[in-house]
């Protein structure tokens, strides 16, 4: 390992990409430092602590609602363009055309509608955050002037944040839009630490040897169902073109144990937050019966047990979803068969595409049991070891692994082809 990282910066190439990623991460960290006027921290760390929703909003953003940052909305609308992007693949048969069959062109036109849907979509939610925020007392009260501006830095701040992920992945090593989740995720870790070590007693040290224990446990798991695949063994036949013959090689098709990555539980944690986040706007209408019915769906998905339950089951849907959404096993049969392959004892055509779905479906009940436990994990970790300040949320650490083992192979396949071009 250390070995790579020495060749990685004695090769100039490389060594201005890393150097690249690393100044565009702190130009990030800068913005996401710098508050808009009239917040009170205190009030704010309050009301994040209490607020699931925008709890997951600011680990998504990158940690950029600590401090409510002129970047306040993080990367959030931009994600969420590219699910809604995605989603309607299903329904408009033209952008699955152009996603799927369009190659690169097709790829570049359909990110362009993602940037346009992030403008709206940014609008909106800093509409709804800023209204939130004045309501429960982290901000003064704005005027129209004040909210449409607040509105318009925000929006410019979110592609800003765009922007400089788009220059990561286009100039640097990694996925960009990644690697600033990454980043803001993991500058709340020394905060965290210095949390737990300033309420240390010797009475926590058994909870938080067990705990540590319990994370590497968590982070190999990770790691394992992230890397695991299933080898589907593909034949293809010989063929015989003039003198010279074609085909007739092996190879294997590889169907991933969590193929919808961490989607899921973005899409889960949309839908059970949004009863409370409902209850928290009607908390304030001045009607006996409206707010009645705010107190009830608050307390409802306030129980922990009810909202771990849901909160599975829900994850536990959207990877079959998901998974459905992003794998054809239909297409994937046709290529074969268009390429010659075939797969051993499978007749080709329709009765392979229904084996590829029988064995994608087996594989992925592993990896939707297993993405349900990790989003679950933050509420266990706390009911078992009463560890708050040093619990890492389930969606955290599944984001940092995965991100940290692209950027890997990212680099070792950098070095690699430096190699091949020395040779």
């Amino acid at each position: 390992m250390f070995s790579k990282l020495k060749l990685l910066f004695a090769i100039p190439d490389l060594r201005k990409k890393v150097l690249f990623v690393l100044g565009i991460l702190f130009i990030f960290r800068v913005a996401a430092a710098v508050p808009v006027p009239g917040v009170d921290p205190n009030q704010l760390r309050r009301f994040l602590s209490s607020n699931q929703f925008f709890g997951l909003l600011n680990i998504f953003s990158g940690g950029v609602l600590d401090n409510l940052s002129i970047v306040m909305l993080g990367v959030g609308p931009y994600i969420t363009a590219s699910i809604i992007m995605q989603l309607l693949t299903m329904i408009l048969p033209r952008l699955k055309e152009m996603y799927h069959e369009e190659g690169e062109a097709g790829r570049s036109r359909f990110n362009q509608y993602s940037r346009l849907l992030t403008v709206p979509l940014a609008l909106l939610q800093s509409y709804g955050l800023l209204v939130l925020l004045i309501r429960n007392q982290v901000l003064t009260p704005l005027t129209v002037f004040g909210y449409l501006v607040a509105m318009l830095v925000a929006t410019a701040g979110t592609l800003f944040l765009m922007w400089l992920g788009e220059l990561i992945t286009e100039k640097g090593i990694g996925n960009g839009i990644s690697l600033l989740i990454f980043a803001g995720i993991v500058s709340g870790l020394p905060v965290s630490i210095r949390q737990e070590l300033f309420t240390y007693t010797p009475e926590k040290l058994p909870f938080l040897l067990a705990f540590i224990a319990a994370s590497l446990v968590v982070i190999a798991g990770v790691v394992i169902i992230t890397e695991g695949q299933r080898n589907i063994p593909v034949s293809y036949a010989k063929r015989i073109r003039g003198m010279r013959m074609y085909g007739g090689v092996s190879t294997h098709l590889p169907l991933r144990v969590n193929q919808a990555g961490v989607i899921p539980i973005i899409f889960a944690i949309s839908i059970i937050l949004f009863p409370g986040l409902i209850g928290s706007f009607l908390s304030g209408v001045p009607n006996q019966y409206v707010q009645s019915l705010a107190q009830f769906l608050i307390s409802v998905f306030n129980n922990q047990w009810a909202y771990g339950i849901i909160y599975f089951i829900l994850v536990f849907a959207f990877t079959y979803f998901y998974t459905a959404v992003t794998f054809d096993p239909g297409a994937i049969a046709d290529n074969l068969q268009k390429q010659g392959g075939f797969i051993l004892g499978i007749r080709p055509g329709r009765p392979t595409a229904e084996f590829l779905s029988k064995i994608l479906s087996r594989i992925t009940l592993t990896g939707a049991i297993f993405l349900g436990l990790v989003a679950v994990l933050p509420i266990a970790v706390t009911g078992v070891f009463g560890i708050r300040a040093l619990t890492l949320g389930g969606t955290a650490l599944l984001i940092v692994v995965s991100v940290v083992l692209e950027t890997m192979k990212q680099i070792n396949a950098q070095l690699v082809m430096r190699e091949y071009e020395n040779l």
